[in-house]
């Protein structure tokens, strides 16, 4: 039931590069960061309020503009430049990227089930992304792996904070930090130029308010908070495996709102990259069970 509902919050991360392209079209990425994260983290504060202590302000800092500021802003960057399909699957390749970290940084030398699953998902998306069958722009290929980056960078501060602070108020205010340095940025980009953020208030359409809402309450409010309240009650493997409605929500969202399409191959290539980003868990979760069966006592 758990995984069932960790595919709810997984499912709405997987809309935003539709929605975003559906209803917001011609926003400033750093703009629409800062209407994502700031009431959503007000949100969140209001319906659990917490107060960081003083020792750990500076970590959040770092950890707000990581994880929301550049992470958000880069993530409407892909929303704006790429299909709705391609950013959902291409997310979808963390998992290397945080092994590859792992074992640079930490020399944790990862399992040959995860080798393997690793170089078929890189090998799979070599094909995807190939510019011969796909066109992609190369703006949006360099914010994928960026918001990757800080992703992984990310998620390694945020496990240092578990046992400091409490999950609600690291979620709460990051999201909070995030939402005030990418105000500021937008604030300082809007007086160098003008024009867009102009345009994009002076021209709001209820369109563009349903989209906002979609990426502020859904997305992020209601997203994030079931994320850390199923965190709570099941662990990160099995919260892994309702991850795949993320990429299967950007594909379905994409044809639903934008009309993509793609050739039989490609969306070969596609379910060939879910598969093997979940494949490592499975083998994982299948061995905690059989460890877990074998610790049981025999009961006569």
């Amino acid at each position: 039931m758990n995984i069932l509902l960790a595919m709810i919050p997984a499912f709405f991360w997987g809309t935003t590069y539709a929605v975003t392209q559906f209803t917001l079209p011609d926003w400033p990425p750093v703009l629409l960061g800062a209407l994502r994260a700031l009431p959503a983290g007000l949100l969140l504060l209001a319906i659990k309020p917490s107060l960081p202590k003083k020792q750990d302000w500076k970590i959040l800092l770092i950890l707000g503009t990581i994880n929301i500021a550049f992470f958000f802003g880069l993530i409407f960057v892909m929303a704006l430049t790429l299909p709705s399909a391609i950013s959902g699957v291409g997310m979808i390749s963390v998992p290397v990227f945080a092994m590859l970290f792992s074992w640079t940084v930490y020399k944790r030398q990862p399992s040959s089930i995860q080798a393997i699953s690793g170089a078929t998902l890189i090998a799979l998306a070599w094909f995807l992304f190939d510019p011969s069958s796909i066109t992609l722009n190369p703006v949006g290929l360099v914010a994928m792996l960026a918001a990757i980056t800080c992703i992984v960078i990310g998620s390694s501060v945020t496990k240092s904070l578990g046992s400091r602070m409490h999950w609600w108020t690291v979620l709460t205010w990051q999201l909070i930090i995030g939402g005030v340095v990418l105000s500021i940025a937008a604030g300082v980009l809007a007086g160098l130029n003008p024009e867009p953020y102009i345009h994009a208030v002076q021209n709001t359409s209820l369109r563009n308010v349903w989209g906002l809402l979609w990426v502020i309450l859904l997305n992020t409010a209601l997203g994030y908070g079931m994320y850390v309240w199923l965190l709570q009650r099941m662990s990160v493997v099995d919260f892994t495996f309702g991850g795949i409605a993320n990429p299967i929500a950007g594909i379905v969202s994409g044809l639903i709102l934008l009309g993509e399409s793609y050739t039989p191959i490609q969306y070969s290539l596609m379910i060939g990259m879910i598969v093997m980003s979940l494949i490592p868990q499975l083998v994982m979760s299948f061995k905690q069970k059989r460890n877990t069966t074998h610790a049981k006592p025999c009961q006569s």
